[in-house]
């Protein structure tokens, strides 16, 4: 079993169900029967070691199992908020892609079971704070560990329960220690990672609303349209400056409310003009859009490499080689790669909701678009206050996007008798991640409130591209047009839903 993103989303995003490919089960049967003749008369850490600090200190043959347990029961000390049942989903799907390596050791039981938590929708209860990011999620897997023994919550079918009410209920036997199954759960990059490819998926949905709605404010203001040219973006050796600028064109096309700049400026007299009417050129947040985007683009490329390499990595430790006849003793467990990522993508999306606030702005400063009422405000000026209001929301989510952009891969702790003295914070850098991105989605709601409102000032929609149109008429159906005043918290989250659900795909 190997997943691509778009694979990981449909299990994790569309709940689809998994199973475990023959071939993966061979190799975790095998690697499982090596470990347990190999580990017979030898040191090996987490088997008959303590753990961490603590593996100094032999343990007894008799005390084996009992210290699986104890890693387990010991490391449950997570606290804060639990996680939503998608990142848990998703860290137990990047959990089983360790497993399926087919280099933990574990027995095919504990994969099995891990496959039913999937596919039965059973989410175990993994508290928000806990994990500095090596070795790995320690907390934070020792609570998805707890339920897999059957002890602890689980969220099931919409409430909590004890973990052994629902296993009784599905007729599921709790997991068993045969080796090492205790530290395998517990070590490693799976929440981070899990959470890492939940915010990568919808960053991907934000970079084409963004893109969308660039395109449909250039369309409001009739924009010259060579902003968006091959010959321009083609000079500027960058990827995803290509890749934006092709994307804007491709929504663009059948618009009649861009302009030809050869046609009015090149291939028609001025003469006698001192000021001209229409803008020469728009605005940096209009016109310079295939040159801010085009960075968060190569950034979420970028981060999909990584984070789909470490969704099918194995990240515990130590890992065992049935086919070298070795156990080998190293730090794979280490979050640095996934943290550094969602620091990159939190900084990408932060711009991109800059972006948006911006063009937000322009709309609504009718001394700035010179051809619309302030605040798209189709009332009575004075009386009426249009989407006046919403403008403190983008602003002040927007500068919270900002603050929480500080860089957390750097903010090492030393830990644990300083023997975790380098840590990645690898989870924390994904769940601000998430603030941001969660932030993105309500600035960019309130940005498509803003264009649609822009489109009936000026009577635009018949003008617009089908891409544009569509999107345009999909909005319209559940936040119409509107003259009075009316609250709208409301409009703002069934827009977030929409933004959310829409299938973005070019």
């Amino acid at each position: 079993m190997e997943l691509s993103l778009d694979e990981f989303k449909r299990v994790v995003f569309d709940r689809e169900k998994l199973e475990i490919a023959p071939a993966a089960r061979r190799r975790i049967e095998r690697c499982h029967e090596f470990l347990k003749e190999f580990a017979a008369d030898k040191v090996i850490y987490g088997i008959n070691t303590g753990f961490g600090p603590m593996a100094q200190y032999r343990i007894s043959d008799r005390h084996l199992k009992e210290l699986q347990y104890n890693i387990i029961r010991s490391h449950a000390t997570g606290a804060g908020d639990p996680l939503c049942d998608r990142d848990v989903r998703g860290a137990m799907v990047a959990r089983l892609g360790t497993l399926v390596q087919g280099v933990s050791g574990i027995h095919i039981s504990v994969a099995d079971l891990l496959v039913e938590f999937i596919n039965r929708e059973i989410y175990p209860m993994i508290p928000r704070h806990g994990s500095v990011g090596a070795s790995g999620d320690l907390v934070q897997l020792a609570h998805l560990a707890l339920a897999l023994i059957g002890e602890g919550e689980v969220h099931y079918r919409g409430q909590w329960h004890k973990t052994a009410e629902v296993l009784l209920k599905e007729g599921l036997e709790p997991m068993s220690v045969h080796v090492r199954e205790g530290l395998c759960i517990t070590n490693g990059t799976s929440v981070m990672t899990g959470i890492g490819l939940n915010n990568l998926i919808e960053a991907r949905q934000l970079l084409r609303w963004s893109e969308a709605a660039s395109a449909m404010i250039n369309e409001v203001v009739e924009s010259y349209d060579d902003f968006l040219s091959m010959e321009i973006n083609a000079v500027k050796r960058h990827k995803g400056q290509q890749q934006v600028a092709a994307n804007l064109r491709r929504r663009l096309e059948g618009s009649r409310s861009l302009r030809d700049r050869q046609s009015e400026l090149y291939n028609s007299s001025h003469e006698g003009e001192e000021v001209f009417e229409h803008k020469v050129q728009p605005y940096y947040s209009l016109r310079c859009v295939p040159q801010i985007l085009g960075p968060v683009a190569d950034t979420l490329d970028y981060a999909e490499e990584v984070l789909v390499g470490e969704l099918n990595s194995a990240c515990d430790n130590p890992i065992v080689n049935p086919d070298t006849k070795n156990v080998y003793h190293g730090g794979n467990f280490h979050g640095d790669y996934v943290s550094f990522e969602m620091d990159k993508l939190k900084i990408a999306l932060t711009k991109l909701t800059m972006l948006g606030e911006r063009q937000l702005n322009y709309l609504f400063h009718d001394r700035i678009n010179g051809i619309l009422p302030p605040f798209v405000n189709m009332g009575v000026l004075g009386l009426n206050y249009g989407l006046q209001a919403s403008q403190f929301t983008a602003t002040s989510t927007t500068a919270e996007c900002q603050t929480l952009s500080m860089p957390n891969y750097i903010h090492s702790i030393p830990n644990n008798n300083d023997n975790q003295d380098i840590v990645s914070m690898g989870t924390n850098s994904a769940l601000i991640a998430r603030m941001v991105v969660e932030n993105s989605f309500q600035v960019m709601s309130i940005l498509f409130m803003a264009l649609v409102q822009a489109v009936d000032c000026l009577g635009a929609a018949d003008r617009l591209s089908p891409c544009s149109r569509e999107i345009y008429d999909e909005i319209r159906a559940f936040f119409p047009a509107f003259r009075e005043d009316t609250p709208k918290y409301e409009e703002i989250r069934l827009m977030t839903d929409y933004l959310k659900k829409k299938n973005m795909n070019l």
